[in-house]
């Protein structure tokens, strides 16, 4: 029995239309990835990284092509069907952290499972996953602006982390570190891969992604 790819990409185009002329950001890109796996994408400014990551994140949809996920369409999906994927299946970790400023670490990492359950975490598991990532309790209770980068990209996965996704989407995780803290980072999610999170990473670092099993090359939208 063939087991199916967690992601396949059948001749994914991206065209964003301007007034000066199309834009082809993603270029008949077909890839897989398979469960478990760590994957770098790396290219140029402008190659396409972070259009395929938004699609592999369904965050936006191709122009044309096919993005199945564990064997489904996400072209056939309504809104409220790639919503529930989101939120059941991928966890997202961003450069800029995107922590909402208003509410508490505890409260930034809780907001996932309040969206998934409709209540809030009465099982320990949003302070579990803090302290996993180095995150104690007096820490958690302060907001994004008094934590540094490397606490507010703890909080970031710990947030990644919360709904139990299989693939994680990281854009550029440690840009805005400092070597150090962003070495405890990609050993962090090392860690999570090495326990079966399949984990894509996009990096112009090429030190952060030999941490990876595979690299993707990126030019001009395609896959080279």
């Amino acid at each position: 029995m063939v087991e199916t790819p967690l992601i396949e990409l059948v001749d994914v185009t991206r065209v964003y239309p301007l007034p000066s002329g199309d834009v082809v950001a993603l270029d008949r890109v077909s890839l897989t990835i398979n469960e478990g796996e760590f994957v770098a994408i790396m290219g140029p400014s402008g190659s396409g990284k972070s259009t395929l990551l938004n699609q592999l994140g369904c965050l936006d949809r191709p122009t044309s092509g096919d993005l199945f996920i564990r064997g489904k369409n996400t072209r056939e999906m309504n809104d409220r069907e790639l919503t529930g994927l989101r939120l059941n299946t991928i966890g997202y970790i961003f450069q800029r952290f995107n922590l909402i400023p208003l509410l508490t670490a505890y409260e930034n990492v809780e907001y996932p499972y309040l969206m998934k359950h409709r209540k809030p975490d009465d099982s320990g598991w949003v302070d579990l996953l803090l302290g996993m990532v180095g995150i104690d309790p007096a820490m958690a209770a302060h907001k994004p602006p008094e934590l540094s980068g490397g606490q507010q990209q703890r909080v970031a996965i710990a947030r990644a982390l919360v709904n139990d996704p299989a693939l994680i989407l990281c854009d550029e995780p440690t840009g805005n570190l400092d070597s150090v803290t962003g070495h405890q980072i990609m050993e962090m999610l090392c860690d999570l891969n090495r326990k079966g999170r399949t984990i894509l990473m996009v990096t112009h670092d090429a030190e952060v992604a030999g941490y990876a099993e595979r690299t993707i090359v990126m030019r001009d939208g395609r896959v080279t």
